[in-house]
């Protein structure tokens, strides 16, 4: 019996004929679907159809793999007993497989897809033929991107075997667990679901240092924002806090860009400055040294030892704005040698963290993939926060003039009250928070907040443009940001007080703005 067998039965044929060559080349026999098989042959790579050794297929070819003779030649264990009943039936031994499956998650994301094109799309061989080699120990390959490395490995004389094969193992059960969520979500429109994890970074520890241990876990979705797809170029690894806190910068930062390029057309220069999960800076402009001098300067007590984030590089200019302030970390699309020179802490304790497409965003950079909440016993799940303030929008009541710098000042306000603990208060002034009012257990009382940390802060509140993240039950709120000079204010409708605060407003010249809390609110972090 020939040990030395591959079995490939590839989808997606990019690729799988280089692959099948340098199995070959070390000394492989390559046994493939005919699909697979086929391809090979166009591509002057001989292998042989499994067809020919099920017997004859039935059920339109549809169930050769999952045939007693391929499952026994890659369940059989190398012992004695097991390779004689092989030979004993002419079964083949298969010491490596490598499938990958029919695209189901693509079909159920297709909004046109039917119950039949998604069971026509569901595989049963690729799933079952991957799991049977994860618990055989066999060289398993589920990944396109994985066969270089495995050709290397088997090649470099298959070092580190017992870990190597594990990994191996433990990515095809994954997948296939990932895969068999998915088809239990679309057939089941949401009854059931789940979460498939990789461990993309280690933390010292959680929130606090008796959780441990803690990491970040990725999806191994596409998304160019993932937490992931960020590099830690230099500094101590984020903590569990630091990662949460770069999720929150995320959230305020793409909702500041689809606010703009929804209303403007275009996303300035914007920077984000976070502590304890919530912004405690935040500016936009044309001039990115501005902005950073203008979000510090929007609570230069909290901002040190918190982290910023920038939609710009940070170069040698930006470096000598931001230096000083005993920074955790900053997160940008670059940095140069001489920004990460004067920004560097003893220690390492500054992180610089880069992802190239913090500069490219847009309206279309929200997450919109569902968020999950771990509750006793189970977990929530809710649709991602994507309301973006449309000035536009039928359904926006503008009750009084305000001026363009006022509506853009709401816009940005609007951006980081809504991704900032509720109940909130947020308060811009020519591009620049000058306070944020969070975590209220009323609205009055947000209220008093923000003017306390604006004034602490020494800004002139006078004309500056408030947001409420829901409507005020009663006008005592709006009379707060009034008396302490608040020109313009953005708010939800849906109290049955509405009709007070309009009014208060209106008597003041103040102009509201109004959007449904039905379609607006912004609560957030509850």
């Amino acid at each position: 019996m020939n040990k030395k067998n591959a079995l490939l039965m590839a989808y997606d044929k990019a690729g799988i004929a280089d692959f099948a060559r340098g199995l070959i080349s070390l000394g492989y026999a390559v046994y493939g679907s005919k699909g697979t098989v086929e391809h090979l042959a166009k591509d002057g790579v001989q292998a042989v159809d499994i067809a020919g050794i099920v017997g004859e297929p039935i059920l339109g070819h549809r169930v050769v793999s999952l045939s007693r003779e391929i499952s026994a030649g890659i369940l059989a264990r190398d012992v004695e007993e097991d390779r004689a009943e092989l030979t004993k039936h002419g079964i083949t031994w298969f010491d490596l497989v490598c499938v990958d499956f029919y695209p189901l998650q693509k079909e159920l994301a297709d909004p046109a897809h039917t119950k039949e094109s998604v069971i026509e799309k569901t595989d049963i061989g690729g799933p079952t033929a991957i799991r049977a080699a994860a618990k055989a120990g066999r060289v398993v390959v589920c990944d396109p991107a994985d066969r270089e490395r495995v050709l290397a490995w088997l090649s470099g004389g298959r070092p580190d075997e017992e870990a190597f094969l594990d990994a191996l193992a433990a990515k095809a059960e994954a997948t296939v667990a990932r895969y068999v969520i998915a088809s239990a979500e679309g057939r089941s429109n949401g009854t059931y679901t789940g979460v498939v994890g990789k461990q993309s970074a280690l933390c010292k520890y959680g929130e606090n240092a008796y959780q441990a241990p803690a990491a970040l876990f990725d999806t191994e979705t596409s998304d160019l924002l993932a937490l992931s797809a960020f590099s830690v170029i230099e500094g101590t690894p984020p903590s569990y806090n630091n990662w949460c806190d770069i999720d929150r910068l995320l959230q305020t930062a793409t909702h500041i860009a689809a606010a703009f390029d929804t209303n403007r057309g275009k996303v300035p220069y914007m920077a984000i400055g976070v502590k304890h999960g919530n912004a405690c800076g935040a500016a936009v402009g044309d001039n990115a040294e501005e902005v950073l001098k203008n979000m510090l300067a929007g609570d230069p007590l909290s901002i040190f030892g918190g982290l910023v984030l920038a939609n710009f590089p940070i170069d040698d200019e930006c470096s000598e704005v931001l230096a000083g302030k005993m920074l955790d970390g900053v997160i940008a699309p670059s940095f140069t040698e001489g920004a990460r020179d004067r920004l560097r802490r003893k220690g390492d304790r500054c992180r610089f963290i880069e992802n190239p497409a913090l500069g490219t965003l847009s309206k279309d950079a929200l997450d919109v993939a569902p968020r999950t909440r771990y509750v006793r016993g189970g977990f929530l799940r809710q649709p991602n926060y994507t309301y973006v303030a449309n000035l536009s929008a039928q359904e926006l009541q503008k009750l009084g003039d305000a001026s363009k710098m006022q509506e853009d000042d709401m816009l940005l306000a609007s951006a980081v009250g809504s991704t900032s603990n509720s109940n909130t208060i947020a308060l811009v002034k020519n591009g620049m928070l000058i306070g944020n009012g969070v975590g209220q257990q009323d609205r009055v009382g947000a209220a008093k907040l923000v003017i306390e940390r604006a004034t602490r802060a020494g800004h002139d509140i006078k004309g500056a443009s408030a947001y409420s993240d829901s409507f005020f039950p009663f006008p005592d709120g709006p009379q707060t940001l009034i008396d302490a000079g608040v020109g313009a204010i953005f708010s939800t409708s849906g109290s049955v007080k509405d009709k007070d605060t309009i009014e208060l407003c209106a008597s003041k010249n103040v102009p509201l703005y109004l959007i449904p809390d039905s379609l607006g609110r912004g609560f957030f972090g509850h």
